[in-house]
Formats: structure tokens, C-alpha cells, sequence
């Protein structure tokens, strides 16, 4: 999923080598961005409609993957990022919590509650599209952790919010999939450029 765009304000009091050096650290984090949403699928790549089978071994291979896939969500700036979307298909995701970042494998939603509550999303591998999307505020999500050790979240807003999205994504489930009519044709129009891309 993504996160929001960084904005960082200068303040104009003539500090050229701070600003040269803040300009700097941000061509490189674009850079870094770039380099990052290059290696996530992108729309129109059909492993992003696959579901994912379980994963059985909790093995070294696994943590690596993790820690890759971790790295790449924070380079692109996204705040979860689901094995499909590197095309691996396998049941886990990584995404980032109250400042720590988690792994959940075999992830299991058990309880949705709370009111449904419609908010904006992007996801990583729809580039700039961001629709509308309806999601339980709360839910309670079951898990292994990458050495197999179990996991039972109960969380709330964002990050429930996040959940939902990178569980949808092992099913195959987009976000244009879960918005309304007008909000999809809008998104459509903005992807179907890419799909002409892809196919070459």
C-alpha cells in the first residue's frame, strides 16, 4: 500500500549549502524511489490476480525475501507490500507498525468490527491512482512471524486499514476492485496506457 508523499518545506533565510544538501538527499530518496517501484509488479503483470499459496518453510530464504521485500517498501515509500507484488507467490507481507516493521505469514483476518469507515488508497503497484475505498476499522488479524512463531494483532484505522489491502492482494483483490463505479472508470483511464506498455 502506499503512503503519502513526503513534503518538506524550506524555510528562506539563505542557507544555500543546507538547501543544496536537503536537494540532494531528496534526488537521492526519489532516486531510491524509483529504483524501488522498478522491482514491484505493476498493473496489467498477471501475478497481480493470482492468490498466493501458503507458505510451509520458515527458513532462512523466507527471512531474506522479508527483509528485501521490507526495504523495498520503505525505498518507495509505501507503508505494506504483499509477496505478489514482487511475484512471489506466497501468503505474507510485510508492513510497518507504530514504527516497527512486521512480518505476518499465513495471514488470517478473524474479526472485523467497528463501523466501515470510506477512505482514499494507493497501492504500489497502480502508480499515482488513489480511489476510494470502504474498510472495517477494526479488525483482528492471525499470523506466523518469518520463524513461525504466532501472531494475533488487534488493530484499528490505518493500520487495520492496511491489513485489509495487503490480505486483499494475496487473493488476487485490487483496490479498483473495491471502489465505486465512477472512481474504477476514473482509475481505468489511468491505467490502461500501462497495460499498452507492458504488452510490448
Amino acid at each position: 500500500m502506499a503512503g503519502h508523499d513526503h513534503e518538506h518545506a524550506h524555510g528562506e533565510d539563505g542557507h544555500d549549502h543546507e538547501h543544496e544538501e536537503a536537494s540532494a538527499h531528496e534526488a537521492e530518496r526519489l532516486a531510491r524511489k524509483r529504483i524501488a517501484l522498478a522491482q514491484i509488479r505493476q498493473y496489467g503483470d498477471p501475478v497481480l490476480r493470482m492468490a498466493a499459496g501458503e507458505v510451509e518453510a520458515f527458513d532462512d530464504e523466507l527471512t531474506r525475501v522479508a527483509e528485501r521485500m521490507t526495504a523495498l517498501m520503505h525505498d518507495a515509500d509505501g507503508v505494506g507490500l504483499a509477496a505478489t507484488q514482487v511475484g512471489i507467490l506466497r501468503r505474507f507481507f510485510v508492513f510497518s507498525h507504530d514504527g516497527a516493521d512486521l512480518v505476518l505469514v499465513n495471514p488470517v483476518i478473524t474479526r472485523r468490527a467497528g463501523a466501515v469507515d470510506v477512505d482514499e488508497e494507493g497501492c504500489l503497484s497502480l502508480g499515482s491512482v488513489r480511489v476510494p475505498v470502504e474498510r472495517h476499522l477494526e479488525v483482528t488479524i492471525e499470523a506466523k512471524d518469518a520463524s513461525g512463531g504466532q501472531v494475533k494483532l488487534e488493530l484499528e484505522g490505518m493500520a487495520a486499514r492496511v491489513v485489509q489491502h495487503e490480505t486483499d492482494h494475496l487473493d488476487g483483490v485490487l483496490i479498483i476492485d473495491r471502489t465505486d463505479p465512477e472512481s474504477r472508470k476514473e482509475a481505468m483511464a489511468q491505467l490502461r496506457p500501462r497495460i499498452v506498455l507492458a504488452a510490448r
